[in-house]
């Protein structure tokens, strides 16, 4: 069997979205750093799980306006470990790497913040048939 590396998570940002968490590669890829909280468990069972993510390009440019903290998000990626070593001491970090995220609800204040609205485009019918065949 194939391995597979897949993470779907649906929680709330962190923190706001500041200097230090977007910015431009030196090829100018857009790169978007955020946090979320992911609720577990209920009652005394609950317990909270912190993930780091990590969104690219365009669509990390785009979503950027709209995440403030405590904005639901739904994110599909893949886990990503980064290893390195410094001062003798060897660390690791896992994180997600974003290939979608998706705006949900409002904030956890109550308020209500959306991304405007994508509309599909006009089909074209090429052309070849009047506008009034009835079939």
């Amino acid at each position: 069997m194939a391995d597979h590396n897949r993470i779907s998570v649906i929680g709330r940002t962190t923190r706001e979205i500041g200097e230090k968490d977007f910015g431009y590669t030196t090829n100018g890829k857009a790169k978007l750093n955020l946090s979320i909280a992911v609720n577990d468990g209920y009652g005394e069972n609950k317990s909270v799980s912190f993930f780091d993510v990590t969104y690219w390009g365009k669509p990390a440019e785009s979503i950027k306006a709209y995440i403030t903290k405590g904005k639901q998000l739904a994110i599909d990626g893949r886990l990503k470990q980064d290893r390195w070593e410094k001062d003798g001491n060897k660390y690791s970090r896992i994180y997600i790497i974003a290939d979608s995220i998706q705006l949900l609800g409002g904030n956890s204040d109550g308020g209500q913040q959306s991304a405007p609205a994508q509309t599909a485009p006009a089909q074209d019918n090429g052309g070849d048939f009047p506008e009034d065949i009835p079939f």
